[in-house]
């Protein structure tokens, strides 16, 4: 296990390097705040299964490992490998992410917690290049969960972005999640929405249960916001911490 471990990091480190920097820690549909702590191991894999047919039929396919490499109590980094495939011939499947991150109440009292980061950065120019950087501020209020609100833009680098986003290659992400511990501190909630009528474009509301400290699974269901185009779909996502 410990050579599986530094292997990963090695492939991380290298996708660096080679800067082709998929996704990260999120929420059900845009990323959270929420960052993997120092050497935290995450792996997870993702499904979105169409409902109807259109450009989200048959079934979307994102299994990936994602790490923390920070040492800090109050500033962390993760970064990440995905593999995903949406039509069965696994071409160019390999995307990855990064992100960097403040907790809340890091440095003073109410604080919101604060993350930076990027993800999709793929390997084929014009084609897989979604290469989306985003910024994210989230608070917890009272018992009424925690909100957070961002920004987006996409084709970062790419001079042909309009054929991944259309005119959609910017826009907002709005979450919404919270812990159910009136009924069991393993149930959690969450709504969230990014803008734009492109394949990222999407209203998703789910919940999760966590089946022990380090296994959770959120099932969710994801309405687009081009519906002429992406059918709704539905997911299921498992996450297991391994360290």
């Amino acid at each position: 296990m410990r050579k599986l471990f530094t292997a990963c990091i090695a492939l991380i480190m290298v996708s660096f390097s080679l800067e082709i920097s998929a996704t990260p820690s999120t929420q059900i549909w845009i990323p959270s705040t929420d960052v993997q702590s120092y050497k935290q191991l995450n792996i997870g894999w993702d499904a979105y299964i169409g409902t109807a047919s259109g450009e989200t039929e048959g079934i979307m396919s994102n299994g990936g490992i994602t790490v923390g490499v920070l040492p800090f109590s109050k500033v962390a980094m993760e970064v990440g490998i995905d593999y995903r495939d949406g039509s069965g011939n696994h071409k160019d499947p390999l995307y990855f992410n990064a992100k960097i991150g403040l907790p809340e109440d890091a440095f003073f009292k109410y604080m919101p917690a604060v993350a930076i980061g990027g993800y999709d950065f793929g390997t084929r120019k014009d084609f897989t290049t979604y290469n989306i950087i985003y910024g994210l501020v989230s608070r917890s209020i009272w018992k009424l969960g925690r909100f957070s609100v961002g920004g987006f833009k996409g084709g970062v680098g790419n001079d042909n972005a309009e054929l991944l986003f259309g005119k959609s290659d910017a826009g907002v992400m709005l979450s919404w999640d919270r812990v159910m511990s009136e009924v069991s501190d393993k149930l959690w909630l969450c709504i969230d929405f990014q803008s734009g009528k492109s394949s990222y474009g999407a209203l998703n509301i789910g919940a999760s249960w966590k089946f022990a400290p380090n296994v959770g699974m959120i099932l969710g269901y994801d309405v687009y916001n081009d519906r002429k185009e992406f059918k709704p779909t539905v997911t299921y996502q498992i996450d297991i911490n391994v360290f």
